[in-house]
């Protein structure tokens, strides 16, 4: 009896513990959930309503659809730069010229200033002459013609002896040389002009100070990448055209010159431009092949007519050596004239008389400075003027 009585107490307890365990949870599913959240009841159908039809759009009642355009890039072309006049830009330039010749100036200077020119004081004057790169035989007649016109005109001051010899240096650049460049149209085609010399003297970029002479002086200019052995120097070409709105003619790196040359003559023609500047590769005087090869580019460009001008760029620091570059080049392609660069660095000026009077070419151009209208025609008077610097 105990048992049972135990038994029905124990079923009583789980009883009750089941009922206090699904009560709560009944009452929990019957609150709003928490959070602020509610839950959205469907909306009552109405069975009885007729169903609502929508109208099919049609593509022409659509708004028309607006697709935003892109501007078009814009090329940005440099601005066309206009080169100073030519003319007495020697002079103008000539401040630079003495700085760099004061050296030349100042020795004589010295020499001159003396009471009396005795031996030693003439042999000074031809040691500064050779020294500025006159040459020795030039010199020798130079000096000369001083002393015998001092001895028979009887001049005493240093004034008198400066002028005197200033006139003796000009009297030995040949001032009635012809040193007009020859660029002008004829014969239906453009003036051809064509640039030549040695590596590192200053081709490329005296070509893009050329193109700013002709310009200056009322040409027009088409340029010819004839220097295909280095990309840089068609890029730095192009680019001297560019500032001055000429056109430039080249071909793929490594293409054959003389046939750049000759589309480039061609083009001009075509054009009808003035003048045809030719760009040609650096090469040695002693390279047979090299040499060759630019005596190539001359006849291939001969066949649309004779070549005008030929330029020999010469760099005025190289003294002396500039006279055998000057002769084998004229040798292999006929050189006209010569353009003597950096002489804003240099007291070697005297090359100048060298070089006319050992090759009789003349010196049509001088280039003194960075700047890219720092090429000048050369004048022989404002030249020596520049030369003797402050000696006076």
């Amino acid at each position: 009896m105990e048992y049972v009585v135990a038994a029905v107490i124990l079923l009583v307890v789980l009883i009750a513990g089941a009922v206090g365990l699904v009560v709560p949870r009944m009452r929990r599913r019957e609150l709003p959930p928490q959070g602020g959240t509610t839950t959205l009841e469907k909306p009552a159908v109405d069975e009885q309503a007729p169903p609502v039809v929508v109208p099919p759009v049609r593509d022409e009642e659509l708004p028309p659809l607006i697709v935003e355009e892109k501007p078009e890039p814009v090329e940005v072309k440099p601005e066309i730069e206009q080169p100073e006049p030519t003319a007495g830009r020697l002079v103008r330039l000539r401040a630079r010229l003495s700085r760099s010749q004061n050296m030349f100036g100042r020795g004589l200077l010295s020499v001159l200033s003396r009471d009396h020119l005795d031996e030693d004081a003439w042999e000074e004057i031809e040691d500064t002459l050779i020294t500025a790169d006159v040459g020795v035989e030039a010199t020798q007649v130079i000096v000369e013609r001083l002393r015998e016109r001092v001895r028979v005109l009887g001049t005493r001051t240093a004034a008198e002896v400066r002028a005197q010899l200033a006139e003796e240096l000009t009297a030995a650049l040949e001032p009635d040389m012809d040193r007009a460049l020859k660029t002008a149209p004829h014969d239906g085609r453009p003036g051809v002009m064509m640039v030549v010399g040695v590596n590192g003297a200053g081709k490329t970029t005296t070509c893009g100070k050329i193109g700013r002479v002709l310009i200056a002086d009322g040409r027009s200019v088409l340029f010819g990448a004839a220097d295909t052995f280095r990309a840089a120097a068609a890029e730095q070409l192009a680019t001297w055209g560019e500032r001055v709105g000429a056109e430039t003619v080249r071909g793929p790196e490594g293409a054959d010159p003389a046939s750049v040359a000759f589309d480039a003559v061609k083009r001009g023609i075509e054009i009808g431009v003035d003048t045809v500047v030719i760009d040609t590769a650096g090469r040695l005087q002693n390279k047979v092949g090299l040499m060759d090869e630019l005596g190539k580019v001359k006849r291939v460009v001969e066949k649309h007519g004779p070549v005008d001008e030929t330029l020999l760029i010469l760099d005025a620091t190289t003294g002396q050596n500039g006279l055998e570059q000057a002769r084998v080049f004229t040798e292999v392609v006929d050189v006209t004239g010569v353009v003597l660069t950096k002489l804003d660095g240099t007291a070697k000026g005297g090359i100048v008389i060298a070089v006319q009077r050992k090759l009789g070419i003349p010196v049509k151009l001088v280039g003194l400075g960075e700047g890219p209208d720092d090429l000048a025609p050369f004048e022989p008077a404002a030249f020596v003027e520049a030369l003797l610097g402050g000696a006076a």
